[in-house]
């Protein structure tokens, strides 16, 4: 067993050890105490990989445990939220997580021709497999399978709901069926290859997605940014989330029968999507940010248009609001729905608005200030519902924090250059990030090779903690009311299969 090392202090706040079994657990019990939240659950084939944010103390920490024998004391089995994650390292290494009260597949569907494709890969008929999904006691019962393929153009998931009549008795979902095997076409590409990888995990989160790998490689690499390349990323970042948020406000309210403020949140989303790029050549400002910095500076004419969208985004968007708030239909349908209580909030370590809706004010921009924000002012939106409407209204102000936060930044942008110096070869080792995207904080962790290439690399989406949530807020409600609290998540299928 390898001994607990001394740990080890990085420029960004973040602690890393090698720990043996009883450390491991240590860590675990920390997680059960609500003392840290869990972060992320990997493997490289060679050794587990749990990262936790220490609330106290603003840290963020990685602790790794050697499996040479293929198993690791199972966190699940302490901490509920670990459990799809050590599902899905059995799933792609085989190393076991022992005495896990939940062995089901969950990137696996039996489809693959073999078993753990990353790690000492097995042959297998590519049959399909029979999933075990949890059951329900109690009369009169029934199931509704819903998917993987929908109605609209939406990502594949399939949600097996059990009910009373029209009253939800246990909802249970099974992802991974669009697993692109991104951590496997990371491993030993050229970072700029990379990078391109990270931006697509998760197509509505390209920006903060990118930022976090940058962030991770810049520490593995001890690379300074330019401060104009440090502003114009966090540009992106807020003009990502504007218009991220006003789509789903738009959706919940659509869900909710109620098109006409989804008609209008769309053209306002358009606005900003437009603007965007006419400042950075892509409406999504795709492959905008490399590690280093930058690959588009912004023009006379791009801060103009950012400049007038600010000006004549916040008048529609009150009334928009307004309409919302004097909408007595409307508000029968999302006050009191889908209530996700603050206690399991915390446990989950849940983030974005999804968390802020129920209490939990955690917002990365805050817990581990990254340049510009330790310098911006703005207010974490924060209410105590739980319910449909709550995250809604957290959406609502985080539009208009944002939008504020577009007119600091453009303020304070400085000329100077895009991008560092490159660093110097062998300058190299691990690194990790913690970005604020808008569904929520996004871990990133990277270890680079010494000729520069990425030699491992895990990203970790909000939505695995909040996914396990929208089973839990669903119960108790009518099977009509699953678009409006489904929406209200909003959680990436892309982002888990990843």
């Amino acid at each position: 067993m390898t001994p607990p090392a001394e740990p080890i202090e990085t420029q960004n706040r973040a602690l890393s050890r090698i720990v043996d079994e009883a450390g491991w657990l240590r860590q675990a019990a920390d997680l059960v105490t609500g003392h840290d939240d869990l972060l992320g659950l990997w493997s490289d084939g060679a050794a587990v990989y749990m990262a936790v944010a220490q609330a106290e103390a603003h840290l963020l920490e990685v602790s790794s445990l050697p499996c040479p024998d293929q198993h690791f004391p199972s966190v699940g089995r302490l901490h509920p939220p670990a459990l799809r994650l050590e599902r899905a390292i059995f799933d792609l290494y085989g190393i076991e997580p022992q005495a896990s009260p939940d062995r089901r597949p969950w990137l696996d569907h039996g489809r693959w021709g073999l078993r753990h494709p990353c790690s000492n890969p097995e042959p297998a008929e590519a049959a399909g497999d029979a999933y075990a999904f949890l059951t329900a006691e109690g009369a009169p019962l029934h199931q509704i399978p819903v998917g993987p393929v929908h109605a609209g153009i939406i990502e594949p998931g399939h949600f097996r709901f059990t009910a009373n009549g029209e009253i939800v008795v246990r909802l249970e979902e099974r992802l991974g069926y669009v697993h692109k095997g991104t951590a496997q076409l990371m491993a030993g590409a050229p970072i700029a290859q990379a990078a391109r990888l990270a931006g697509r995990v998760s197509g509505d989160s390209t920006v903060a997605y990118a930022l976090a790998f940058a962030h991770a490689v810049e520490m593995a690499q001890g690379r300074s940014v330019p401060r104009r390349a440090v502003l114009l990323r966090a540009l992106m970042a807020e003009l990502e989330r504007i218009a991220n948020h006003l789509g789903d406000i738009g959706a919940v309210c659509n869900d909710a029968s109620y098109a006409l403020i989804q008609a209008h949140c769309g053209i306002l989303r358009e606005r900003v999507l437009r603007a965007a790029h006419v400042a950075f050549g892509h409406r999504l400002m795709m492959d905008r940010i490399v590690p280093g910095g930058v690959t588009t500076d912004l023009s006379a004419e791009g801060a103009g248009q950012l400049r007038a969208l600010i000006r004549d985004l916040g008048p529609p968007f009150g009334q928009i609001v307004d309409v919302y708030d004097k909408t007595a239909s409307l508000q029968d349908r999302t006050v009191h729905t889908g209530i996700l209580r603050p206690e399991l909030a915390h446990a989950y370590g849940c983030g974005g608005f999804v968390g802020r809706a129920s209490g939990r004010s955690f917002d990365a921009r805050r817990f581990v200030p990254y340049a510009p924000y330790d310098e911006l002012d703005f207010e974490v939106a924060v209410r105590t519902e739980g319910d449909v409407d709550a995250r809604v209204r957290v959406r609502i102000e985080e539009v208009r924090q944002s939008i504020a936060l577009v007119g600091q930044i453009l303020d304070r942008l400085p000329e100077g250059p895009l991008v560092s110096e490159a660093p110097i070869t062998g300058a190299n080792g691990e690194g990790l990030a913690l970005v604020e995207g808008f569904r929520g904080d996004i871990f990133a962790w990277v270890r680079i090779a010494p000729e520069g290439a990425v030699e491992a690399c895990h990203l970790r989406d909000p939505s695995w903690f909040q996914w396990p949530l929208l089973e839990a807020v669903i119960e108790g409600n009518i099977v009509a009311d699953f678009p409006l609290c489904n929406k209200s998540f909003n959680c990436s299928y892309s982002g888990v299969d990843l």
